[in-house]
């Protein structure tokens, strides 16, 4: 039996291993796809403090050497099951592992929305996409399409100009939601427009995307592009967890200042839990509160 499971290898599963392992807690972090999390995507972090700008993948990095040289153990496969009653919680995933602890931790972060209309299924890898980091280089010198208002979309954008032709933002409502500073940038790009009160209906395409069916004011016309970046936002992915843990109506765990769930030895970290602000630095901060909580915890009972 370990100390600790944390479940979610992204800022705020990594702190919160960084400050359980400092405290001489076994921890094993469970992570279904790469360290980081969303951050690892991002192309440059330029609101963390203590750094004027650091990419996605070198912060990442430097949390993951961070907790592996404190000798913190990964296991990079997907949580399908877990029991969290009684003094010892059991975590089970789809490698068949089944790793027993005296606490766990939640930092599972979001999962990108999907937009939902015709076409997107019929099209994902085929010019449809959820990441412009992963896939921009793909559509260099093309036309493109960025679908949403916030902060990810925006960021979509500004990287793409430097790729592609020419970047249009589709916004839903009558303007971005997205930090004045990041709306500024992209408003002084000569190849980026912003298509407001405006929603893709369709993508269509034979073997790959060739144009969508956008519906403005009511009224539908077609444009023609290369690609659709879909980037309207996260939403939680606690499904698993429905009937164990007290979650919100949205579906984020609730949890009090010290990140404690309903349920004794149970905490949860970062953007999946209910909170004002979710940003890097909050999930770090999250995390810094649940590992030093899961060592009270343990400290407690030994």
């Amino acid at each position: 039996m370990v100390d600790v499971v944390i479940i979610g290898a992204g800022p705020a599963g990594l702190t919160a291993a960084i400050y359980a392992l400092r405290a001489g807690l076994n921890t094993t972090i469970c992570e279904k796809n790469i360290y980081g999390g969303q951050t690892s995507i991002i192309e440059y972090i330029e609101n963390y403090p203590g750094f004027k700008k650091i990419s996605g993948v070198d912060f990442s990095t430097s949390l993951y050497e961070q907790v592996t040289n404190l000798g913190g153990k990964f296991v990079f496969s997907d949580v399908v099951g877990l029991d969290l009653d009684g003094d010892e919680k059991c975590v089970r995933t789809s490698s068949g592992e089944e790793i027993c602890s005296k606490t766990v931790i939640i930092a599972n972060g979001l999962k990108r929305r999907f937009l939902g209309c015709e076409g997107e299924n019929e099209f994902h890898g085929k010019g449809v996409s959820y990441c412009a980091t992963c896939d921009g280089a793909f559509f260099k010198d093309k036309s493109v399409i960025i679908v949403g208002g916030g902060n990810t979309a925006i960021e979509d954008a500004l990287y793409l100009s430097n790729i592609c032709q020419d970047v249009k933002i589709v916004v839903r409502k009558d303007k971005c939601r997205a930090e004045k500073i990041l709306v500024d940038s992209a408003e002084k790009k000569e190849n980026i427009q912003f298509l407001f009160k405006s929603n893709i209906t369709k993508i269509c395409g034979n073997e790959t995307v060739t144009s969508v069916i956008i519906s403005t004011d009511g009224k539908e016309s077609e444009l023609n592009t290369d690609a659709v970046f879909i980037a309207i936002g996260y939403e939680p992915d606690n499904k698993i967890y429905e009937g164990k843990i007290k979650m919100n109506e949205m579906g984020y765990f609730e949890a009090d200042e010290t990140c404690k769930t309903n349920i004794s030895g149970v905490y949860v970290a970062g953007d999946c839990r209910v909170k004002p602000l979710r940003q890097i630095v909050t999930a770090a901060s999250d995390g810094a509160v649940c590992g030093n909580a899961a060592a009270a915890y343990v400290n407690l009972r030994k």
